[in-house]
């Protein structure tokens, strides 16, 4: 599961990995020129520096963080936040863990994956409450539900994750794994391959479901959250820092999502707004998809919970007790460390 950003960094927000994106802080209006520099430069001075990595490129999951950074949120909490790209190398969950960065977005099976093997890694909020992935198909191949996968052939990048959660799809809807072709397809554009060499493909439907409307592409999908009875549904993605941050730093922790939740509540609220800050931040990205897409995602941050970044025991345990079960961990979590809602806003 090291392979952070090779997935899903697709046209219209492909950019060169490890690139910073930096914001500088704005001068005051109606100031002089020598007095707002003075002033800019005090400003500067008294904020805390913060990285945050993504998982992969910039897109819609991520609008939160950029609209509390477009509107200030997070300099009002006093924070100098840059928010950085993933590159090869340690895991996001080993950068928080010894301080490298200090915040990252992840999904929950990297973090219980990462806390079996000793890494002290936490979670801290839930970015999304359910899990927004699907296996997709073109319409013409009339692949509708996990067991016409048979006799198909899927292309992804052959991680046992990937395997164990079709064959638990396949199972549940009467169908078998064995019968269906795995083919490598690394950082290719997958809505080109299922219109040419491959049947069927793990997507985000948030992005490249969206991307395929505007392209003209008809999918047939199968969402991951429609079938939590044979693969439990999860937050996704999520927050994540180090235990070292939380228990040193609780102040930093607080402030820092108190200034992510509201860029996220305002992103809800305005959903075009938000994706025009987006687009703003990262010019690269294709501004049609970033609203359509936005548009479709933002009822679904806080989808089902009290508060944007909520976290249920229950949901954690269900699933680190589904990764244990077939074999995609060593050994039972103690879900009871491995997340917190203690840092979120009321």
């Amino acid at each position: 599961m090291k392979k952070r950003a090779s997935r899903l960094v697709r046209s219209g927000v492909r950019v060169a990995l490890a690139m910073v994106v930096a914001f500088g802080l704005l001068m005051g209006a109606g100031q002089a020129p020598a007095a707002a520099a003075t002033s800019t430069a005090a400003t500067t001075a008294v904020l805390t520096p913060v990285t945050v990595l993504l998982d992969w490129a910039p897109n819609t999951n991520h609008t939160g963080l950029y609209v509390a950074q477009e509107k200030g949120f997070f300099r009002d909490q006093g924070l100098d936040v840059k928010i950085v790209q993933p590159g090869e190398g340690a895991s996001a969950e080993s950068l928080v863990a010894a301080g490298k960065v200090d915040f990252a977005v992840s999904f929950v099976e990297w973090l219980v994956n990462a806390r079996l093997s000793g890494i002290p890694a936490v979670s801290v909020a839930a970015i999304l409450q359910h899990n927004t992935s699907a296996f997709a198909s073109v319409k013409s191949k009339k692949i509708t539900r996990p067991r016409d996968f048979e006799g198909k052939k899927y292309g992804g990048e052959g991680l046992p994750m990937e395997r164990a959660i079709l064959a638990g799809l396949m199972k549940a809807d009467g169908g078998d794994v064995s019968r269906l072709k795995f083919v490598s397809v690394g950082v290719s554009d997958l809505l080109t391959l299922l219109q040419r060499d491959i049947d069927v493909a793990w997507i985000y439907y948030g992005w490249e479901g969206i991307e395929a409307q505007l392209r003209g592409i008809p999918l047939n999908t199968v969402m991951l959250s429609d079938w939590d009875r044979a693969v439990p549904d999860v937050p996704s993605p999520i927050l994540i820092t180090g235990e070292r941050t939380v228990r040193e730093k609780p102040d930093l922790v607080r402030r820092f999502l108190t200034a992510t939740a509201r860029g996220y509540e305002f992103t809800v609220a305005h959903p075009d707004e938000a994706a025009d800050l987006l687009v703003k931040s990262v010019p690269e990205m294709d501004p049609k998809l970033a609203q359509a897409s936005q548009r479709w995602l933002s009822p679904r941050y806080k989808e089902g919970a009290k508060k944007w970044g909520e976290q249920k025991s229950a949901v954690w345990q269900r699933f680190a007790d589904w990764l244990y079960e077939n074999k995609l961990a060593n050994r039972k979590l103690d879900t009871g460390t491995a997340f917190t809602n203690e840092f979120l806003p009321e």
